[in-house]
C-alpha cells in the first residue's frame, strides 16, 4: 500500500501532470468568462440589432404542450436552435481566443530560441584546443618542409612545453624540449 502511494505521489507531482491540471482549471475558468461575455454582452446586442430577438428563445416547436386544468399534461417538444447558435458562438470565440494566445506564446518562444541561437558558443575546453593545435601541426608536418617547423612549441597542461625541432631527426616532434 505504501509503495502504491509513493508511485501515485511521484505520478501526481510530475511536472506535466501538474501543468495539465493547472491548464484545465484555468481553461474552465476562461470558458466561464467567455460564456458570460457571449451571453451577457454580445448576444443581447446582436439580438437588438436583428429586431429584439433573444437567441435562447429561438426554437422550432414540434409539438405544443398539452395543458388541462392549469397543469401541464405533456410538455412541449421543440428544437432549441437559438441555444445552439449561442453555444456555437461561445465555441468560436473561445477557439479564436486560444488560437491568439497560442500564437503569442509561439512568437515569444521563437524569439527566445533566436536569442539562444545568437549567443556565441562557449570556447572549447583547454584539452580540446591543445588536441586541435597538435592535429594542425601534424597536418603541416605532413605537407611542409621539416625545416619550416623548427622551433615550434606547444604549451601542454602543467606548463610543460613540447618542441617540434625537426633539425635534429631524433627529436622531430617526439618529445619535450631539450635542456
Amino acid at each position: 500500500m505504501k509503495k502504491t502511494l509513493e508511485e501515485f505521489k511521484a505520478f501526481a507531482l510530475r511536472g506535466n501532470v501538474v501543468d495539465m491540471a493547472v491548464g484545465i482549471i484555468i481553461g474552465g475558468a476562461f470558458g466561464k468568462i467567455v460564456s458570460s461575455l457571449v451571453s451577457d454582452i454580445l448576444m443581447p446586442v446582436l439580438g437588438l440589432l436583428i429586431g429584439g430577438i433573444h437567441f435562447n428563445d429561438l426554437k422550432f416547436v414540434i409539438r405544443s404542450a398539452v395543458v388541462e386544468s392549469g397543469k401541464v399534461v405533456s410538455p412541449e417538444v421543440s428544437l432549441n436552435y437559438g441555444n445552439f447558435i449561442q453555444v456555437t458562438i461561445d465555441f468560436v470565440i473561445i477557439a479564436f481566443s486560444i488560437f491568439v494566445l497560442i500564437k503569442i506564446i509561439s512568437k515569444l518562444s521563437f524569439k527566445k530560441a533566436e536569442e539562444e541561437k545568437a549567443a556565441p558558443p562557449p570556447p572549447p575546453p583547454a584539452d580540446v584546443q591543445l588536441l586541435t593545435e597538435i592535429r594542425d601541426i601534424l597536418k603541416e608536418k605532413k605537407t611542409a618542409d621539416p625545416a619550416s617547423l623548427a622551433g615550434r612549441q606547444l604549451l601542454l597542461p602543467g606548463n610543460r612545453h613540447f618542441y617540434t625541432d625537426c633539425r635534429i631527426p631524433s627529436s622531430c616532434g617526439n618529445g619535450p624540449a631539450p635542456s
